[in-house]
């Protein structure tokens, strides 16, 4: 008994299906692209900002007036300026996870076009290879690039507020500096737990997706 061959109005839409799917992949992988050149650019943004208020604070330590002024001014915009920065990064993340599990999708569907496209397209495992070979978990987002400028800006939150409590008032240094610590410690921590709560729905959809059969 011979296959049943497809109609042409069948065969019509199964090519167009496959276009519009060529096209979306495109256009997926462009996206993709797009998040990890923004997110190093942003970060580039933040850490000449940073190394640039450190150079003019260097410059102006032999002139406490002018020191004031600058740790006053340029801490906290530069901490501000992290956590906007901490959060576009775990925008662009997601956006590239995203982009990368519908990416996904599309290859599975390019398996099943031909018996040897599998080999091609899916992985040996996908409950154990993950998205193109890399297994998101929850501990995954400490090693995103948002994770590494939320540590860069919690050392400069902290440092900054030891070095404002230092000129603009009368507290012992070491009072300053284990101030400055625990800032830094709860920043840090606000930062990964906003990163896991965002992350949270994207893993819980990554491990509910069912592996092909």
């Amino acid at each position: 008994m011979t296959d049943e061959q497809p109609t042409p109005a069948a065969a019509e839409d199964r090519a167009a299906l496959l276009s519009a799917l060529v096209t979306e992949h495109f256009v997926l992988q462009s996206a993709a692209s797009s998040t990890i050149g923004e997110s190093g650019s942003r970060a580039s943004i933040y850490l000449a900002t940073l190394s640039s208020g450190l150079v003019a604070i260097g410059f102006s330590s032999s002139n406490p007036d002018i020191l004031a002024g600058l740790a006053f001014t340029i801490f906290p915009t530069v901490f501000i300026l992290g956590c906007f920065t901490v959060v576009r990064l775990i925008d662009t993340s997601i956006a590239n996870v995203v982009a990368l599990n519908r990416i996904e999708l599309i290859r599975r569907y390019y398996s099943h076009l031909h018996p040897l496209a599998k080999q091609y397209f899916a992985p040996d495992d996908s409950t154990e290879a993950g998205t193109l070979g890399v297994r998101y978990r929850a501990r995954s987002v400490l090693f995103t690039a948002a994770s590494m400028v939320a540590v860069v800006n919690a050392v400069v939150g902290g440092a900054g507020l030891t070095v404002i409590l230092s000129i603009g008032t009368t507290f012992p240094a070491g009072v300053g500096v284990a101030l400055g610590v625990v800032a830094g410690v709860v920043v840090l921590g606000l930062g990964l737990a906003y990163q896991v709560r965002r992350f949270a729905p994207l893993l819980s959809a990554s491990r509910s997706t069912p592996a092909d059969g």
